[in-house]
């Protein structure tokens, strides 16, 4: 398979609201993080940063520009991957020992980190039978309701257990901006993972419908508005309605 260098790594895409998306063009789509980067006028945030099999912060300047705080939407190979170049590190209490101690099981690299999750290969010597995730202790462990604040902007932490227990929401009320995370985006959810609970993900969305979101930036695909957002939410929840009534969840 071919390989790309590290320059042709990233793909970085500026949006409104001061919110720039990078991604890893050459992970196929189902397992491609969506990283965000958020500018405030004091420091910056990011969220999430991808498998870390290219360094973001020598490739990306982007990220080295200002301070900033690296916050995990939860402690997944695809989102953390590139935590630990970084000084000030943010994740939920439940997910923290994690962060602090990845491995090839607990981040979920194994099963999914193969190559054929690749369009193309990251440079030598990334071997995917080697990949690992790098120990990112936090700096700052976060609850729900604490408030990361940029200075100009603020952004409520939203626990939403159900994908993962430390699964975490960011919502922007003054913008009515939802960074996600893996709990909800616009393409097939993971609802099975050796640490996902089916009673917390209902709970989660039931309580997300709540928020008059304006746009989402989520974990995986494409962004979409605040209708798209409650449609998907709403077809979520009557799906688990119309389970039979041995499997029904609410």
């Amino acid at each position: 398979m071919q390989r790309i260098p590290a320059d042709k790594w990233y793909a970085v895409t500026r949006l409104d609201d001061d919110v720039t998306y990078i991604c890893e063009p050459h992970i196929k789509e189902f397992y491609r993080c969506n990283i965000w980067h958020v500018r405030g006028r004091d420091s910056d945030m990011l969220v999430d940063s991808g498998m870390g099999v290219v360094s973001l912060r020598e490739w990306v300047p982007l990220v080295t520009e200002r301070p900033l705080l690296a916050v995990a939407s939860h402690t997944h190979f695809d989102h953390i991957g590139c935590h630990h170049e970084f000084e000030c590190r943010a994740v939920h209490a439940a997910e923290a020992e994690l962060l602090a101690q990845p491995t090839r099981a607990n981040t979920l690299a194994d099963p999914y980190v193969t190559d054929d999750i690749f369009d193309a290969l990251p440079p030598e010597p990334y071997c995917s039978k080697c990949y690992g995730v790098m120990a990112a202790p936090a700096t700052r462990i976060l609850q729900d309701g604490d408030v990361i604040d940029l200075g100009d902007r603020h952004f409520e932490v939203v626990h939403t257990p159900g994908h993962s227990p430390g699964g975490i929401a960011l919502w922007e009320e003054r913008t009515g901006i939802l960074f996600s995370g893996d709990i909800l985006y616009d393409g097939p959810l993971i609802e099975d993972t050796y640490h996902s609970d089916a009673t917390d993900y209902l709970a989660s969305m039931k309580r997300l419908l709540d928020y008059p979101v304006r746009v989402v930036h989520g974990g995986h695909f494409p962004s979409f508005d605040g209708a798209r957002y409650r449609q998907l939410i709403r077809h979520w929840l009557d799906a688990k309605r119309d389970r039979p009534t041995g499997q029904r969840l609410g």
